[in-house]
């Protein structure tokens, strides 16, 4: 039995629903965006707040916990200084990110290969991971001396076990029905490493590349301060050794929001990337 036609002023009643419909969710959508934007940012200034408070009614002395206020005058009077030593930070975080994670795609390709190498070397990777960065990081320093090679490598070491792991479990995440499939249509060894196993795991890659955005940096202060005359760990320490706990709190605030732009940075590259992902979160 046919469905009676629509009249005109029916299809148009239908149309303006919908309309209303996805107008209303796209202005939801916008709802809860700005709410995931505006909540920490109302939770940072409460805190701030908060501590402002504590400070000025507690009488605290600035030495052992400064007010916030007095970390922004520190900021901007000596945002220059602060600049000129987080350049050679963010250089040596930069190098040992690329140095380690390529390394890490590396070793983590020759495991899917050749099992055997896998046997071998991931559990020397392991033990080397259960280190602290604060034991071996002297002896990098003894080895490779005071200079920037030192932190580069307990940057790039300091993040390459996750880049591993994730990129071996990644590459290793085809089904044997795609593998299956390729082979039907005649692929090369290369053709199926780089449009099966590599696609697969960019997702396991970059969720391994945002831990080592962060990561990188860490290592890049730790290794200033074992021994470095400029840089962010070395304004740690100085501030720390001369109490001045408002440059200490400043230097820490122009480290922190470097490693969150890193990892901003990281994370668009991902959206870039990954927009054939439907699994992938915003």
């Amino acid at each position: 039995m046919s469905m009676p036609a629509l009249s005109t002023h029916e299809a148009s009643e239908i149309t303006s629903a919908d309309a209303a419909a996805q107008a209303g969710f796209a202005a939801a959508a916008r709802l809860a965006a700005w709410r995931r934007r505006l909540l920490p940012l109302a939770a940072v200034i409460a805190l701030l707040i908060l501590w402002e408070l504590a400070v000025m009614i507690f009488k605290i002395r600035p030495f052992i916990a400064p007010a916030p206020t007095a970390v922004a005058m520190t900021l901007y009077g000596k945002f220059g200084m602060l600049l000129g030593n987080l350049l050679p930070t963010a250089i040596e975080a930069v190098a040992g990110f690329l140095i380690g994670n390529s390394a890490a795609i590396l070793l983590a390709t020759a495991f899917v290969y050749q099992r055997t190498a896998e046997e071998a070397l991931f559990p020397i990777a392991v033990m080397f991971h259960t280190i602290p960065v604060m034991a071996y990081a002297p002896i990098l320093v003894l080895l490779l001396g005071n200079g920037l090679e030192a932190k580069v490598a307990i940057a790039a070491l300091i993040c390459f076990f996750p880049t591993l792991v994730n990129m071996t479990r990644g590459l290793r995440s085809v089904s044997s029905q795609q593998m299956e499939l390729m082979r039907i249509l005649s692929a090369t060894p290369s053709e199926i490493f780089f449009k099966l196993r590599l696609k697969s795991s960019l997702p396991y890659l970059f969720s391994a590349l945002k831990i080592a955005s962060a990561t990188s940096v860490i290592g890049a202060i730790v290794g200033e301060w074992i021994g470095a005359t400029t840089g962010i760990g070395a304004l740690i320490i100085q501030a720390t050794y001369n109490f001045d706990s408002p440059l200490l709190y400043a230097t820490i605030v122009v480290g922190s929001a470097f490693s969150a732009a890193f990892f901003g940075a990281i994370s668009w590259l991902e959206r870039h990337f990954l927009k054939w992902n439907v699994a992938q979160t915003a």
